[in-house]
């Protein structure tokens, strides 16, 4: 692999990952994110959404868009890492298909503990209904979305819709949420010693608010909704990926008029349900276009 550019792979000094197999999908995603776009892509970076360092996207739009949907894709990293760069290798598929991809950062625990990461996904919906127009996107049409940690809070910022329009975000902005590998229930009663579960209450969630697990899990915000969902996870993908996936689907589905499909990636972990991505022609991009 070629040599990478330091300030891509850690630019503001993040600890290490806590896995090998994240570190191999983040210098993957990494390198990918250097690969030169198609000169159809119209292409804004560190665009500030608030006044925080993270608190930024990067957008990469049709060159002569009008009116087009925009989608929404939050990176992942556990809520402690990450990169907006992540997201970059999407970017021509998504614009072939008539799209503006915004890719945003999010403040991160353990110095930004939850919620504040999922007050700055409202944050940046609140901005796009003022800011997308000067891409051709239209801030009424929103496609959420996210891997992991960032499917998380595509889903809870489509389910908490008082929280979006108290933002200024129209509650049928949200057209659909198609979250990859999204962790949708943070609960766990008995967390092992040194589990990714524990980490959530040791270093994500903010200390001395009772509850806030649940609270901050998509999977107790189903009721009523009526945002079309399509969910995927892998086979090999963590247990409590595949367990709250399923929950929430069920949740979901259960709901009157609901739109809410599941896609099982045979034999992906779950890093690979988001590199899979990589190619233009895999079956997602279909589903979000026709969401579009």
């Amino acid at each position: 692999m070629a040599e990478l550019d330091p300030r891509l792979v850690n630019p503001d000094g993040q600890p290490p990952l806590p896995v090998a197999a994240a570190e191999d999908y983040a210098r993957q995603v990494t390198a990918w994110a250097q690969a030169p776009l198609p000169a159809t892509v119209r292409v804004a970076r560190d665009l500030a959404y608030g006044p925080h360092r993270l608190q930024r996207c990067n957008v990469f739009a049709p060159a002569q868009a009008r009116q087009a949907p925009v989608l929404v894709f939050w990176h992942g990293g556990g809520w402690t890492h990450g990169y907006r760069e992540w997201v970059t290798f999407m970017a021509a598929a998504v614009v072939a298909r008539g799209l503006v991809l915004v890719a945003p950062s999010y403040r991160l625990a353990p110095e930004h503990p939850l919620p504040a990461g999922y007050h700055d996904a409202l944050a940046l919906l609140a901005w796009l209904q003022r800011e997308a127009p000067a891409w051709g996107g239209a801030p009424d049409r929103l496609l959420l979305a996210g891997h992991s940690a960032g499917g998380h809070l595509a889903a809870l910022a489509a389910l908490r819709v008082a929280d979006r329009t108290a933002a200024g975000v129209p509650a049928h902005a949200v057209r659909a949420c198609l979250p990859v590998s999204g962790i949708h229930d943070l609960h766990e009663a008995s967390p092992a010693p040194g589990s990714l579960e524990e980490r959530v209450y040791t270093m994500v969630l903010a200390n001395g608010e009772p509850h806030l697990d649940t609270l901050l899990s998509p999977l107790y915000w189903a009721a009523g909704n009526g945002v079309p969902f399509d969910l995927r996870w892998g086979e090999r993908d963590s247990p409590r990926v595949r367990k709250s996936n399923a929950r929430l689907a069920a949740l979901l589905q259960a709901q009157p008029g609901a739109v809410c499909r599941t896609n099982v990636e045979p034999s992906l972990d779950h890093f690979q349900t988001h590199t899979g991505l990589h190619d233009p022609a895999h079956p997602w991009y279909e589903r979000l276009a026709e969401f579009a």
